[in-house]
């Protein structure tokens, strides 16, 4: 379909930090064709006034595990280790396709209903999330979630992962990629972290895995190994392969420098972090010497939602307080982490991220006339400190539209809510 956008404010996240007013986008099936001026023989099939709208890239959730919106304010107020052994290791057992099918869904609508385009995930089941993918009409990064041994060959797991490529990867009309997903060092075994190196090089993948979360990571990789988290994954060679790192709050100045030189992406997940008292991750400092640092919500059940704009408030507050600096990741910083730097930690910078000629046409248009927008003294600003996800009226993604005036057009979002919550309650009382 092609779509012309007319009278909107743009910001294009392309280099220039200032929003251009009154602007015209084209797109022309899954691209966006003009910036500005289109020509009068342009034919568009669906025209948007966005006169008091702001157009800007979607959002890039950098981590998350959809599916986990069924454990939603099941599992509060416990830190990590003990969320994960007590309440989510034990309930995630006995998961079943339908489950991930039905969660993830419910997940995906509450991604696009916030402005997100893009997302990656990691968990179990992940074909049914694919399947969700698709009938939705987002982009996603997927990865099946490794845990495993030395004396583990890889096995079901090593199979499923093959198999999500096999079926998925460049699926979706393009829209959906696959990573290999070892979930961390802890649960990991070095000899098992190297068998995943090697399937992630099978496959021509890049690798997304949990790394230096909390204190006890750190803590016991230190006992066991006799060195940081960080610095035992590369030794091992896991930076061999392009990395997503979720998390990287505890890490230290050689950690940060083996981050950056070995070109790994970190992907700052505020809320989760603070709720269950991991810690902040140093993203000022990690930016400064060079890190691609990226954002993402983590999973529903520790965070308990899928909002970005939450966490660009979030990265750009709390690193002022931490850091005892107010110019400490300045806004327009934090708006990068959600799409630009998002969309390079995923290989995807190329395509999406920001709104310029040629790129994918992933985009969102943010409803700005509204008390809390005005008076518009910098819009950059309003989108890290006032935005909010119910803001978001439009979102296109591919050339798409998925949700237009505040509605999705993709699928049903009551069946969804009504098949997830029989779902949760069904696998809690099992």
């Amino acid at each position: 379909m092609n779509i012309l956008i007319k009278n909107a404010a743009l910001i294009s996240m392309d280099g220039k930090d200032e929003p251009v007013k009154n602007v015209n986008v084209a797109i022309e099936k899954d691209k966006i064709k003009y910036i500005g001026d289109v020509p009068k023989d342009f034919y568009a099939e669906k025209v948007i006034d966005a006169r008091e709208n702001l157009i800007m890239p979607g959002l890039v959730n950098g981590h998350t595990h959809v599916a986990m919106s069924l454990f939603r304010n099941y599992a509060d107020d416990l830190p990590l280790m003990d969320w994960l052994k007590t309440r989510i290791w034990p309930v995630e057992e006995k998961l079943t396709e339908d489950d991930v099918y039905w969660g993830s869904m419910l997940g995906v609508v509450e991604l696009i209903r916030s402005g997100v385009t893009c997302f990656s995930d990691m968990y179990f089941f992940m074909e049914e999330t694919a399947k969700a993918v698709e009938e939705s009409g987002i982009r996603a990064v997927l990865a099946r979630g490794l845990v495993g041994s030395d004396d583990d060959d890889g096995g079901s797991r090593f199979k499923e992962t093959r198999e999500l490529y096999r079926n998925w990867h460049n699926g979706a009309g393009g829209r959906i990629k696959v990573m290999a997903g070892p979930h961390a060092p802890y649960t990991c075994s070095p000899g098992y972290l190297k068998k995943v190196i090697e399937l992630a090089k099978e496959l021509n993948v890049g690798i997304h895995i949990h790394l230096s979360e909390s204190a006890d990571e750190v803590e016991e990789s230190l006992k066991n190994y006799g060195k940081s988290p960080v610095r035992h994954v590369y030794d091992l060679g896991l930076f061999d392969v392009p990395t997503v790192a979720a998390h990287c709050v505890h890490v230290s100045d050689e950690d940060i420098d083996i981050l950056a030189e070995n070109m790994v992406s970190v992907v700052n997940n505020p809320t989760s972090n603070l709720k269950l008292a991991s810690g902040f991750a140093p993203v000022e400092k990690m930016i400064r010497r060079g890190v691609n640092v990226a954002l993402g919500t983590d999973g529903p059940a520790s965070n308990n939602n899928l909002n970005m704009f939450e966490e660009m408030n979030l990265a750009a507050i709390v690193n002022k307080s931490i850091n005892r600096d107010a110019t400490s990741i300045p806004a327009i910083t934090a708006v990068k982490m959600a799409t630009v730097n998002g969309a390079r930690a995923l290989g995807l910078e190329k395509e999406i991220g920001s709104i310029e000629i040629g790129k994918k046409a992933d985009l969102i248009i943010i409803d700005i006339h509204k008390p809390h927008f005005y008076p518009r003294h910098n819009i950059i600003s309003s989108l890290a400190y006032s935005a909010q996800a119910s803001d978001v009226k439009t979102v296109i993604v591919d050339g798409e539209i998925v949700m237009e005036d505040y509605e999705i057009k993709t699928v049903d979002t009551e069946r969804i809510m009504f098949e997830a919550e029989r779902a949760a309650k069904s696998l809690i009382g099992r």
